[in-house]
């Protein structure tokens, strides 16, 4: 019993010496880089960083003032919002042909009917208070997903603050 115990596990090594002397070696000479990244359909950076008026480039011009912040079972915009949403009103009014989606987002506490309905109160209010700004309605449509994106999983008062939010998200 012994000698086969031994002779497995010798089986089991050899095996695996054998199948790791196959692998690949790597290449006496690598590929050259492949440039700079240009803008494509689907890609929004160029060979400067983000494409001028691309979602991309909204994100890094935002800084994070692409999302705001509500408090429990509000919709109210605060000051700190205000400031997040005239930096995305100008953007907005240096790309006029640009379009937006403001998300609606609800931490996981209440029903799903209540947290889609609080998601809207909280998208249409970024939205309004970007027209307010100067910024055609027409061009922001505004989507409610109550708790069903959370970016902060947990079941504690930080997540919740996390997902307790509106996000703009430009389309083309």
């Amino acid at each position: 019993m012994r000698i086969t115990r031994v002779g497995a596990t010798a089986l089991v090594v050899a095996g695996a010496l054998a199948i790791s002397a196959c692998g690949k070696k790597a290449p006496a000479q690598l590929p050259p880089d492949p440039g700079p990244a240009t803008s494509t359909e689907t890609g929004q950076t160029g060979s400067y960083g983000p494409v001028a008026g691309s979602q991309a480039d909204f994100v890094a011009k935002m800084m994070g003032a692409d999302t705001i912040y509500f408090a429990l079972d509000d919709s109210a915009v605060d000051a700190e919002d205000q400031t997040a949403l005239a930096k995305q009103a100008q953007w907005l009014q240096q790309y006029p042909n640009k379009r937006a989606t403001i998300e609606g987002h609800c931490d996981e506490r209440g029903t799903r009917e209540y947290n889609i309905a609080l998601g809207e109160r909280r998208a249409n209010a970024a939205k309004n208070y970007l027209a307010s700004l100067g910024i055609d309605p027409s061009r922001i449509t505004t989507v409610s997903y109550g708790k069903e994106r959370p970016i902060a999983l947990g079941s504690d008062e930080a997540s919740w603050a996390q997902n307790r939010r509106a996000v703009t998200v430009t389309i083309d």
